[in-house]
């Protein structure tokens, strides 16, 4: 897997069959690297230009002239598309139809500025002074995050994982990191005099480093661990290491963290779990606490408040408490004048 990851890094056009056949496809994937995409973000863009391109290869259609009218029959298309990986769902997600759009917007703006086509397909009518209806309107979905008794039933499972794990778990939560943020932490990263830790830059989905506190009980995890990581490297590098046979000592991968996420929600008792719900769970836990939203953003490493507001939500339980503390004196004054005005 990393040979092909350098791979498809040093020329993304490799390993996907439609991009590597249109000059321009290739042109803007490579742009997209000169600007210093992440490597997951070139993947994914590469995989859905080739998806987007095997569409119009078997539809006929010259993806350099192609319509708003073909755009919009491609995502038809991917909605009724069969099940995948022992889906049972047909068709793909929202957000995932989303994201798909709009590697097909930005390849289109490409092909704009560089005098190709006149207008963008997936874009607005600037000309006509008016924005067009989107042909995907995106759905905003509450995350999901643990229950108290889900999360009671997650610290019991994790009770049974290696040192490594737990010390994993306790800094997404405490930290409401990433799953690659999480992996790729160093020894070096940490200042255990402060209880800090320092997110790199380029370790971060939006490229700004930043400094974030953990806990005690996180720093009693951290001390053992190291004596524990010392068996198998003896050099600062990587915090969080394999100890399988087949990659010993080598860093942990974010999949490899996330069937180790998986297993433990099975575990557990709670299905649900994927290792973005400890960032779900501290950031709206900030929320309860009451940090305003623009001390959560700063916490949480994002670029807009937009962002953060997704992650933030009460539970029904907690608005109810918050309605009867704020709104109990004004209420049964309203309904004290409503009950005498019919009686």
């Amino acid at each position: 897997m990393r040979a092909r990851g350098s791979r498809m890094e040093a020329d993304p056009s490799l390993l996907l069959t439609y991009v590597s056949n249109q000059p321009r496809a290739t042109e803007w994937l490579t742009l997209q690297v000169a600007l210093r995409r992440t490597p997951n973000t070139i993947a994914a863009y590469g995989r859905g230009l080739d998806d987007y391109l095997s569409f119009c290869s078997r539809a006929g259609i010259d993806p350099e002239r192609a319509s708003r009218g073909d755009v919009a029959t491609y995502v038809q298309e991917l909605t009724v598309r069969p099940p995948l990986r022992g889906r049972s769902a047909v068709g793909l997600a929202n957000a995932t139809l989303c994201q798909r759009l709009t590697i097909i917007r930005l390849f289109y703006e490409h092909l704009v500025e560089e005098g190709v086509r006149p207008v963008n397909p997936v874009g607005h009518d600037s000309a006509r002074g008016a924005a067009r209806r989107a042909i995907i309107q995106p759905q905003r979905r509450l995350p999901w995050i643990p229950s108290e008794d889900d999360w009671r039933a997650i610290v019991s499972a994790a009770r049974d994982e290696p040192l490594r794990n737990r010390l994993m778990l306790a800094l997404a939560y405490d930290a409401a990191l990433r799953r690659e943020e999480l992996c790729l932490l160093e020894t070096g990263d940490f200042d255990p005099a402060h209880r800090t830790l320092t997110l790199r830059a380029e370790t971060t989905k939006t490229k700004r480093a930043r400094c974030l506190p953990y806990s005690a009980a996180a720093a009693d995890l951290f001390a053992a661990y190291l004596s524990e990581r010392r068996a198998l490297a003896r050099t600062r590098g990587p915090l969080f290491l394999s100890t399988s046979t087949r990659n010993r000592a080598t860093p942990i991968s974010k999949w490899s963290w996330s069937k180790t996420v998986r297993a433990l929600g099975l575990r557990a008792g709670v299905p649900k779990l994927t290792t973005h719900s400890f960032r779900h769970l501290c950031l709206t836990d900030l929320a309860r606490a009451g940090w305003d939203i623009h001390e959560i953003a700063s916490f949480a490493g994002h670029r807009s408040l937009q962002s953060t507001l997704l992650y933030i939500h009460v539970s029904a339980r907690d608005l109810a408490g918050k309605f009867a503390r704020g709104m109990a004196a004004i209420h049964d004054e309203r309904m004290a004048l409503l009950l005498d005005r019919l009686s």
